[in-house]
């Protein structure tokens, strides 16, 4: 027996070369899978009919927010972000609910997500003529807190603390429509 005959030839290197390779890729698939098995949540998912989960985050002066201090109100918690256009849009709409509902046991509380907080909020605020309350959230904790999957999202939560509606994307906050919906939280009476 002469040495080429014990050594693999090319065709088989390859072969074995391929069949790691395939393995390999096998193995990183399955890993990565695993890691985000959609039967496994990662996060809550906030349904109507059940009570808003509490949260407590400085606004612009520093002075720490909570939702659970707007108890009797009928609040409106808003997710966004300065850098995101669909938040941009409805910015306005929502100023013009805030100007309409103030002092009516009605309350928004709009959570930034912004990484840079103060920095990048403040300056958009002003340049929005915001009045209502923005918190800073930077390190993003309501989106767990709340199951969000993007910016805007929107709940609202009546008297009692309870949500009552889920938005996701921007909405025209100022329509007739909307205003009857909230005068009609703001006038139920609690139970």
């Amino acid at each position: 027996m002469n040495a080429s005959e014990t050594r693999p030839g090319p065709s088989l290197k390859l072969s074995l070369t391929i069949l790691f390779v395939v393995i390999a890729s096998v193995l990183v698939i399955l890993l990565l899978r695993n890691g985000r098995d959609s039967t496994t949540p990662t996060t809550k998912q906030i349904q109507v009919g059940f009570p808003a989960p509490n949260f407590i985050f400085p606004d612009l002066k520093g002075q720490q927010i909570s939702l659970s201090d707007q108890r009797g109100k009928v609040v409106l918690v808003n997710i966004w972000a300065t850098w995101c256009p669909p938040c941009k849009q409805e910015m306005p709409s929502m100023q013009k609910l805030y100007e309409k509902f103030k002092g009516e046991n009605f309350e928004i509380l709009a959570v930034s997500i912004d990484s840079t907080g103060r920095d990048a909020v403040a300056p958009f605020t002003r340049t929005m003529n915001l009045t209502f309350p923005v918190l800073l959230d930077p390190n993003e904790d309501i989106g767990s807190l709340y199951g969000i999957t993007g910016v805007p999202e929107s709940f609202i939560i009546d008297k009692e603390g309870i949500v009552v509606e889920k938005i996701i994307g921007p909405i025209d906050w100022a329509t007739p429509k909307v205003f009857q919906f909230f005068q009609d939280l703001i006038n139920k009476p609690k139970s």
